[in-house]
């Protein structure tokens, strides 16, 4: 797993934890993870997460209220809307990251933490999201997702066998 996303997990846990207890987010950031933390293992990054979430949290919340439609953001599961807040602040600071990447990570991270129904709950409010944030770079995204996708006119091989390829052995 690499640094950021390990980074991204412990930032969720630190984030579910201060939905139950009033402790300062640097105490809890200074507790040993789970699994516990090595050095330079993104620390740095869960804190800068974790800190600007907390920093921009009622912007972040009203951002996924939009997007989450009929869902209150008091009435998600922790970990979901955990998820979507790291996200939702990594797509609103971090010009080096695009909306796929972005949502791509909160999906893994979904898989892991959240419940069945959290990976096409957070998928459909991500997806809304970065086409807010990032019109233009999610418009891309999908233009070169499409031509990736599709068959070029003279290809015998059907899409079928095409849609296989590239997948990794974990899937």
């Amino acid at each position: 797993m690499g640094k950021r996303r390990a980074a991204r997990e412990r930032a969720l846990q630190v984030l579910f934890e201060l939905e139950f207890n009033e402790s300062a987010p640097e105490e809890v950031l200074a507790r040993p993870g789970d699994p516990p933390r090595r050095p330079a293992s993104g620390d740095d990054y869960a804190g800068r997460l974790v800190r600007g979430i907390l920093a921009r949290r009622d912007e972040i919340d009203g951002l996924i209220h939009q997007a989450s439609k009929n869902w209150r953001i008091d009435r998600m599961g922790v970990v979901d809307r955990n998820i979507l807040r790291i996200a939702v602040f990594e797509m609103l600071e971090d010009a080096l990251l695009t909306p796929g990447i972005v949502i791509n990570e909160a999906l893994e991270i979904a898989k892991r933490f959240g419940g069945e129904e959290s990976v096409v709950f957070i998928n459909g409010v991500l997806d809304a999201l970065g086409r807010k944030i990032r019109p233009d770079e999610t418009e891309k995204e999908t233009q070169n997702s499409h031509e990736r996708t599709e068959d070029p006119p003279s290809s015998p091989a059907p899409a079928r066998s095409r849609s296989l390829r590239g997948r990794s052995s974990q899937e």
